[in-house]
């Protein structure tokens, strides 16, 4: 995911996130290369925001 820079560091950012987001889960963060939008889209249901701030709090940490 270009503009989440999630390949080389997914595992770091994945604990950041279940930090600040205690009721997301292993299979909420679970990422496969080429399946940005499936994640994306899990997430946006799971914590109610948009793709864009998703992307955003991502990019953030």
């Amino acid at each position: 995911m270009n503009d989440l820079n999630i390949k080389g560091n997914w595992n770091e950012t994945k604990g950041k996130l279940k930090q600040k987001y205690g009721e997301l889960t292993d299979d909420d963060l679970a990422y496969t290369e080429g399946q940005e939008d499936e994640l994306l889209g899990k997430l946006q249901k799971k914590l109610g925001k948009t793709k864009d701030q998703i992307k955003k709090e991502i990019a953030e940490l």
